[in-house]
């Protein structure tokens, strides 16, 4: 399987992701500037955290209309696995990816630490290495977590089983403890807690590891890929 980590000006967190899937996982991935105008030649696509164009506006804005979006929305459209952490999750909502936005934090101030989170939703092609309702150890870093939606979004959000991941003690304000949600189709997942800094025990935790094992597991099962 062949992985893009979409790299915006701001971006910090891409060597994290290259580095769970190339040296853990062992798949092949390729950094792509944000100027591309074509992925089709990657399996899954994996927006990173940071601070895409220096937050200006707000988190993600900006990234939201950059020329590579377009084959992002494209690569969603046909169904391949579209993941964004933090930062990349701002930019999954901004660019109408994904619904509702996150907000500034309730306490207004900027959370680094390691998280507990409970699986909500075990059978999206991020999450069945996964039981559901297991509690998962992984780290945050963010100014602007706290998810929001309106009603009506976040009815469907429940009743369409999008709601994948959320806080065991909610440390942003997140509506419903939200950490982490599908698209109606589950190919574009958005969290603002950051896996690919969990996969190993040297890091605090490796639960994040059985994320992308679940992604590289689902395509393997759709394309008949045994090894």
């Amino acid at each position: 399987m062949k992985f893009a980590v979409i790299v915006f000006p701001g971006s910090n967190c891409d060597v994290d992701m290259y580095h769970a899937i190339k040296d853990e996982l062992g798949e092949e991935v390729e950094y792509v500037w944000h100027d591309a105008t074509n992925l089709d030649e990657f399996d899954g696509i994996l927006l990173p955290g940071g601070f895409s164009y220096g937050d200006y506006l707000r988190s993600g804005a900006i990234a939201g209309f950059a020329n590579v979006m377009e084959a992002v929305k494209k690569a969603a459209q046909e169904g391949k696995p579209v993941f964004g952490v933090c930062n990349g999750f701002q930019i999954l909502t901004e660019a109408g990816l994904l619904p509702g936005t996150l907000r500034r934090n309730e306490k207004l101030k900027f959370l680094c630490g390691q998280v507990k989170l409970v699986v909500e939703n075990n059978e999206t092609m991020f999450t069945t290495g996964y039981e559901k309702g297991q509690v998962i150890t992984v780290p945050i870093a963010h100014g602007e977590g706290n998810y929001y939606c309106d009603q009506e979004t976040y009815e469907s959000l429940t009743n369409n089983n999008q709601i994948v991941f959320r806080y065991q003690n909610n440390p942003n304000g997140s509506l419903d403890d939200i950490a982490g949600i599908t698209n109606e189709k589950g190919n574009v997942l958005g969290m603002m807690p950051h896996p690919e800094r969990a996969v190993d025990a040297l890091l605090g935790s490796a639960d994040g590891l059985q994320l992308f094992r679940s992604i590289v597991r689902n395509w393997r099962e759709n394309h008949v890929v045994t090894s």
